[in-house]
């Protein structure tokens, strides 16, 4: 498939359609498309519509086709300042954060992926809810701020925010463990608990998780006076 990312921090994902070929993308998620590209909303069945919300996606998913003979362009955003990864798969899978999946070729399926531990979904917030995405072919998926990428080998085992999670390879063991000590708890800022990531695997991590971008922006936000 060709393709181009635009842009740093906001960009914009461009790919060119072949005649007869079609990509699927999340609602809203366009930015343009040349006239010949047929788009079509649909849910692909309640089943379809149900996981997907599950896994952080809209119920409907948008599909752009190309029926003419000529090669003809379409380009998606993120829906927050971010940077757009792309995977190519071949058979084999990876694990997201909730509503990280932008846009994949048609091959491509994504699923609920549950954590291995209930502590993970307890106390993980990010963890609970994970989408395993695979199949045969390009997808995209999108993070908050830049993306970091970790290779971890046999046995060595990572700590990070659990919200600062994109994505890391299926190999990869998930787990939760405690922050460590009253005062890491109390004045640290980095929550009760860490997620555990265990290689041997690639991990994937945000910057700038969607949730700590609200956070700062309703912290800083003015409240109207009252007269």
């Amino acid at each position: 498939m060709e393709y181009t990312i635009q842009g740093e921090i906001m960009q914009v994902l461009e790919i060119v359609l072949q005649p007869e070929e079609a990509i699927k993308a999340e609602p809203g998620a366009m930015v343009f498309m040349q006239d010949g590209i047929r788009m079509q909303t649909k849910a692909g069945g309640i089943a379809g519509g149900l996981r997907r919300l599950l896994t952080g996606e809209k119920f409907f998913l948008a599909t752009f086709s190309n029926p003419t003979d000529v090669p003809l362009s379409v380009a998606f955003a993120a829906p927050y300042p971010g940077t757009i990864i792309p995977f190519e798969l071949n058979g084999e899978s990876i694990i997201c954060q909730r509503g990280a999946f932008l846009c994949s070729e048609m091959g491509i399926e994504v699923k609920v992926a549950f954590t291995k531990k209930i502590s993970a979904g307890l106390f993980g917030k990010e963890g609970f809810v994970l989408q395993k995405i695979s199949g045969n072919g390009w997808v995209f998926v999108h993070a908050g701020g830049v993306v970091g990428e970790k290779v971890l080998e046999e046995g060595e085992v990572l700590k990070v925010d659990p919200a600062c999670i994109v994505a890391f390879s299926e190999g990869v063991e998930y787990g939760i463990a405690g922050a460590g000590g009253i005062r890491n708890v109390l004045f640290g800022g980095e929550g009760l608990f860490l997620a555990t990531l265990k290689g041997p695997g690639t991990v994937y991590l945000q910057s700038l998780p969607f949730n700590r971008l609200v956070e700062e922006i309703l912290s800083k936000a003015q409240l109207p006076s009252k007269k």
